[in-house]
């Protein structure tokens, strides 16, 4: 959890990002940094009449291929309707996928514009970029497929898959005190874990694990979130950049004002 704002409440509902939106755009307040010019200015935006944003292409379901290879998600919406109110219209954007190591770097390296590619808005990572106000809040959830398991006491000495070196781990501890850890070293690893019995339930980010349950119609996510991360617009620093960001930032509060970007969640099964 971004840890720069101690007023920061864990939040539970899209709608109440709202309340800590002006919050939130202090906290990245933007600053000239010095860095190299990393992506282009509004007015060049304008001119050639595109956007170019970072997506993911294997994250369901905020951005990823479609059985015809199309993207498309929560992620891929958001381009779209900002380059509709940015550009004019919601075609004008070129979709690059990346890595998650790349999703700060691309932005850095004049590569796109901005990256919306399920990043977490952190205090480490504001120093070198911007961040939008959030346009998701994210959180470790846990899935499960055992009928039995309805609340989170339900795991009290039970066994939880967590990945390992994640900080997930100290979430868990902190709210099933009596659980037995489980190390897993990817999400299919996990799966396995649980498909031999070797853990009840797995702990992530409710981003990803909404998406498993969407592949895997047999696990379910239990209600409680164990923790709350803004996922936001990745943004370059600079003076130079003030209007594209008060651009993004104005867009993104109206579609969470109107209530586009909650409707959009839960038409991609998001939590």
């Amino acid at each position: 959890m971004y840890k720069g704002c101690n007023r920061w409440q864990v939040i539970t509902r899209l709608h109440l990002v709202l309340s800590a939106t002006i919050f939130w755009i202090s906290c990245f307040s933007i600053v000239g940094t010095g860095l190299t010019a990393s992506a282009a200015e509004m007015p060049e935006i304008q001119q050639r009449g595109y956007l170019t944003v970072a997506v993911k292409d294997n994250l369901r379901p905020l951005g990823f291929k479609d059985t015809s290879g199309n993207l498309q998600g929560l992620e891929i919406d958001l381009a779209q309707r900002l380059a509709t109110d940015l550009v004019g219209k919601a075609k004008a954007v070129k979709l690059k996928p990346v890595a998650n190591r790349d999703r700060l770097s691309v932005v850095l390296d004049k590569k796109v514009d901005f990256a919306i590619a399920r990043v977490t808005a952190t205090e480490s990572r504001s120093r070198i970029v911007s961040f939008s106000v959030p346009y998701y809040l994210d959180g470790t959830v846990l899935v499960t497929k055992d009928a039995s398991v309805q609340k989170l006491s339900d795991l009290a000495k039970q066994k939880i898959a967590v990945l390992n070196n994640s900080s997930t781990i100290a979430k868990v501890r902190f709210y099933v005190p009596n659980a037995e850890l489980v190390g897993a070293n990817s999400y299919d690893e996990a799966r396995e874990e649980i498909e031999s019995n070797a853990a009840v339930a797995f702990a992530a980010d409710a981003s990803v694990l909404s998406g498993w349950v969407q592949q895997y119609p047999q696990y379910r996510l239990l209600p409680t979130k164990l923790s709350t991360e803004p996922l936001s617009v990745v943004m370059p620093k600079g003076l130079q950049y003030d209007e594209l960001r008060r651009n993004v930032n104005q867009a993104i509060a109206r579609y969470l004002e109107q209530g586009w970007l909650q409707q959009r969640s839960q038409y991609w099964g998001l939590p």
